[in-house]
């Protein structure tokens, strides 16, 4: 049974907590799983400490993140303790960003109705602070309670192969980077429903 259980959804770079996978989340777990998902700050250290603010607070089972939001997850679920599934994880945040300097608006509505930011080359350098250390506090213990699911048609994020040096469960689906909401039915939710089951008891 996963009824009374909670997943904090981390969403990617230009989402924000109403993105469709978010919204397909909430929609498909509603009256079993609470599914938390908070808009995240562009800048990463601000988004670390909002996600283990929010870790603190509502105390999740599970961690879900895709892309950006699964590269937050990666990191800080073994630091709190917490299972983590990485929908189609950008590990190099940095090489992303590079080619997209300037102003840019979100692609999902944000609570603050703040919906245009700015990359950086400060932004950049914060990033690539954290991606040399993003693997430092994956343990042993955690090798089979981080899980990766990995889009076969993704164009933007190629990095099963960096994942299993660190991790041991990787699945696949026949979507793209951004899973639609039948993708989040159809792949993200079983596989999450799985880890409560198995491994948040």
């Amino acid at each position: 049974m996963i009824r009374n259980k909670k997943i904090l959804f981390l969403h990617g770079f230009f989402a924000s907590g109403q993105c469709i996978p978010a919204l397909a989340l909430r929609e498909c777990l509603e009256g079993r799983v609470e599914v938390l998902t908070p808009d995240l700050p562009i800048h990463p250290k601000r988004a670390l400490e909002l996600i283990e603010e929010t870790i603190e607070k509502e105390k999740p089972d599970l961690l879900l993140g895709n892309s950006c939001g699964a590269f937050y997850a990666q990191m800080l679920a073994p630091m709190v303790g917490i299972p983590a599934l990485l929908g189609n994880p950008h590990f190099q945040m940095t090489a992303f960003l590079k080619t997209r300097v300037g102003a840019h608006q979100f692609k999902s509505p944000r609570k603050d109705g703040h919906q245009q930011f700015v990359i950086d080359d400060a932004l950049i350098a914060e990033f690539a602070e954290l991606e040399v250390v993003q693997f430092d506090y994956c343990t042993s213990s955690f090798k089979d309670r981080i899980w990766g699911l990995f889009g076969e048609g993704d164009t933007l994020a190629h990095f099963e192969s960096l994942f299993l040096e660190h991790y041991h469960k990787s699945f696949h689906f026949p979507g793209g980077h951004t899973p639609t909401a039948e993708e989040v039915r159809d792949w993200y939710v079983p596989l999450a429903e799985k880890m409560l089951n198995d491994l948040c008891q």
